[in-house]
């Protein structure tokens, strides 16, 4: 949640600060950090088309997936959810 608030804010310097990126559309939770780096470099190599394919084989519509993470006051942005943004 963290690392997601980070982002939608622009508190990050970086590809999603540069070019507005502010909906997570897909994500995965790992067991550890490790396991979330390997994974986001294999995405990161993949064609676009592919990544596509993995973005709408879960949220076909695009949707924010993080849009109910905020919402609620008692949601902080310091809890860490081990994941990746694409």
């Amino acid at each position: 949640m963290r690392r997601v608030f980070e982002h939608k804010h622009k508190l990050v310097e970086g590809f999603t600060k540069r070019y507005n990126i502010t909906r997570l559309v897909w994500y995965e939770e790992f067991n550890n950090a490790q396991e979330a780096i390997e994974c986001e470099k294999r995405i990161k190599g993949w064609v676009r088309k592919k990544k596509i394919s993995l973005i709408e084989s879960k949220n076909p519509n695009w949707k924010d997936l993080s849009v109910e993470w905020f919402r609620d006051s008692s949601a902080s942005p310091q809890n860490d959810i081990r994941g990746m943004v694409i």
